[in-house]
């Protein structure tokens, strides 16, 4: 299990900030509305997922990125290069906490002197600099298929294989922004072989940990919580492993490790 995980943050601002964030995200950014935040996700040329995030509408020109792994002085520096004339600021934000509150409306906002609420339906997530770091909001997230990025996984997955349409992540029917061809072909043609599941385990499982069997990576841990025998996680699968397990057949992994599957998501 990782340690609590500070809360990496940027803001774009501006006139410009909503048309750039639209561009270069594959979430619907022009239908978010200000006090609502959205998944989003920024791919690579090839449509894998350099970042995925929780993005904010503070105000009219002001949107904030809390980071769902990477960091987010890194995610300047490479946005910085797309920023040409537009009218906008980016900025990383000094580390945060990440903190549990009480049930709020699924994707609202709401600010309150240093800190930020993502509503989560059943909790709200909050980003602040005053309030002590706790994970109690981890478990509905992972039960809910939220994933985290851990280093490894950056730059590596394709949408489909995290269930980013599911989210709202991408979207298939706005303008280009890149990887949105292989996104497309993806939703319309299908062919992707990986999936996100949530599975049990009673041995310790790392995050960020490659599964393989016979030299052949077949999954990736995304993100776990529990201990003391009892672990959950979510992990993105090859198919043909994934069906073996459900009908009951434990591959060989090239680590011994017994596992099952809770959940799984499509693309």
């Amino acid at each position: 299990m990782q340690a609590s995980l500070p809360a990496e943050t940027l803001l774009i601002e501006g006139p410009d900030a909503g048309a750039f964030a639209h561009a270069q995200f594959s979430s619907k950014v022009d239908d978010l509305a200000v006090g609502r935040w959205q998944f989003g996700a920024w791919l690579d040329a090839k449509g894998r997922v350099r970042a995925l995030f929780h993005l904010a509408r503070l105000e009219e020109q002001r949107y904030l990125l809390l980071l769902r792994g990477g960091d987010a002085a890194t995610m300047v520096d490479e946005l910085q290069r797309f920023v040409f004339r537009s009218r906008l600021r980016l900025t990383a934000l000094p580390p945060r906490t990440l903190s549990t509150a009480p049930a709020q409306p699924s994707h609202a906002v709401t600010m309150r002197n240093d800190t930020i609420a993502l509503g989560c339906d059943s909790h709200a997530l909050l980003i602040s600099t005053t309030q002590p770091a706790d994970d109690a909001w981890r478990s509905p997230q992972l039960r809910e298929g939220w994933p985290w990025l851990p280093a490894p996984a950056l730059a590596t997955l394709l949408p489909a294989a995290l269930s980013l349409q599911r989210l709202g992540a991408v979207a298939v029917d706005k303008g280009c922004y890149p990887g949105q061809e292989i996104v497309a072909r993806l939703h319309f043609r299908g062919g992707h072989k990986r999936h996100l599941h949530r599975g049990r385990t009673s041995q310790p499982v790392r995050v960020g940990e490659t599964l393989r069997i016979d030299d052949r990576e077949v999954g990736c841990v995304l993100d776990v919580v529990g201990g003391d025998g009892d672990f959950e996680f979510l992990l993105v699968l090859d198919d043909d492993v994934a069906t073996a397990l459900r009908a009951g057949t434990m591959p060989t992994f090239e680590r011994p490790l017994t596992l099952t599957l809770q959940s799984s998501w499509p693309a």
